[in-house]
Order: structure tokens, then sequence, then C-alpha cells
């Protein structure tokens, strides 16, 4: 299954992944940071990245097999104003 993002004029944008040597690193990113965000956009695979990619892949895995609980729209909101409820006075 491919997923496709897309820029600003709705034209279709591939992902690549690269390991790159740390000499050429610098030179990579500094190429890389002459084109428009519309053109090239850099995503840092941080531990966050890293973290949320695997759980999304899980999920995604969970529909594809056919075991994924859905909810309806009401339980939905239910459960978001639960959430909203709990930590209004903590902001």
């Amino acid at each position: 299954m491919e997923f496709r993002t897309f820029a600003k004029n709705n034209r279709p944008m591939q992902t690549l992944r690269l390991r790159v040597n740390e000499r050429v690193y610098d030179k990579l990113i500094w190429f890389l940071s002459k084109f428009s965000k519309d053109e090239i956009e850099i995503i840092p695979e941080d531990i966050v990245f890293k973290s949320n990619q695997k759980y999304l892949a899980g999920e995604l895995d969970e529909i594809l097999k056919g075991k994924a609980n859905f909810i309806g729209l009401d339980e939905a909101e239910q459960r978001l104003e639960s959430i909203l409820d709990k930590h209004e006075n903590s902001i």
C-alpha cells in the first residue's frame, strides 16, 4: 500500500530515506535547503518520529488484518469531551 503526500500545489511528493555518511551530511543538507518547502521538505527521524511511525504501522496492520475496533461519532465525541473535562484546568 502506498501513501502519497501532496505539496501546496496539489502535486504528489515522494518520500525518500537516505543513510548519509557524516562527511557529506552537512553538504547534502546545504544543497537540499536550496529548494523551497513545496519542492523538498526535510523530515528528521527523531525518537518521537520513530515512535509515532511504529505506533501507526501497528494501527494500520490491525486495520488491514480486520482486527481493528472502530467507534461511532457519538462515542468519539464522548471520549473527547471526557478528556477535555479531565485536563481543562491544567492549561
